[in-house]
């Protein structure tokens, strides 16, 4: 991995947001993106090589920008080795299961990345705040989490763990940015409402969730994320420097030659339908 993005995590609390900086413009963000996009293609290869296994768990308030960031780890890797994870809400056979049970399903095999987004944690989240739970169910999950996770990772599973912070005001422009943009209505849900209406028992479920989960060895890594550019880079770079991940020599082919055209055979194809050039 290049030492320019060896990031050494600093700890933070929820409420430690960076706003004094000048939003990044798109053209320094697509840049560094290219170079970590590679960075990650890289590590796909060393993962797929090495039959490493490796879960990332993207927590956060809604709008923080938890489906950006992974879109953008998306966008250049194969989707059979990183897998997005996003599961919808527990249907009554789920909820008769042990509630862990349908995230473990989806735990990686060798050579999988698995990114989570959002995860078991859940309950101590969305599920708190809303009454989705007992307070004996969320005691309960509270206290076997720390042990769960040490699991994990005794099987030697790479496990990190983000929570994406973004400020009150923030989070308010961008919901109202939602409702004004038809591309995306189908972002917003009733859920979405609550959380910006009951802002202050989310961050009391939180900073609650934060002190009893992180661990020395399952630590939680917040993002600052009132600007998304720098959210998105800040996190895929750190996530890069706590993988030991290698270059793997790939052996790339060479364009062959193409075979002659056989005697009787037309160039194009026989149709009765084109689709008009619009564009």
């Amino acid at each position: 991995m290049s030492r320019k993005h060896d990031v050494k995590a600093k700890r933070a609390t929820v409420h430690d947001t960076v706003t004094s900086q000048v939003p990044m413009k798109r053209k320094a963000f697509e840049t560094e993106l290219r170079k970590l996009q590679v960075e990650l293609v890289w590590l796909q290869t060393w993962v797929k090589a090495t039959g490493a296994k490796v879960i990332i768990v993207f927590e956060g308030r809604d709008t923080a920008g938890k489906g950006g960031v992974i879109s953008r780890i998306m966008q250049r890797v194969n989707p059979r080795i990183f897998r997005h994870i996003a599961l919808p809400a527990p249907t009554e056979r789920e909820k008769s299961q042990l509630y862990i049970q349908r995230y473990v399903a989806h735990f990686p095999a060798a050579g999988e990345i698995i990114l989570f987004d959002r995860s078991w944690y859940n309950r101590a989240g969305v599920e708190r705040v809303m009454g989705f739970c007992s307070q004996v169910e969320y005691d309960r999950f509270m206290r076997l989490v720390p042990s769960f996770e040490k699991e994990v990772l005794d099987n030697g599973i790479i496990l990190l763990k983000y929570f994406l912070d973004v400020s009150q005001d923030e989070q308010r422009r961008r919901f109202a940015a939602r409702i004004e943009e038809p591309v995306k209505h189908w972002k917003l849900s009733p859920m979405d409402t609550e959380s910006v209406r009951r802002w202050w028992d989310y961050t009391a479920a939180y900073q609650e969730m934060l002190r009893e989960t992180d661990t020395p060895a399952s630590p939680w890594y917040i993002v600052p994320s009132d600007d998304k550019r720098r959210a998105r880079l800040n996190l895929i770079a750190h996530l890069l420097s706590k993988i030991p991940y290698k270059k793997v020599k790939v052996d790339l082919p060479k364009v062959p030659k193409v075979q002659r055209r056989p005697d009787g055979i037309e160039d194009g194809l026989p149709v009765r339908e084109t689709v008009p050039a619009l564009y």
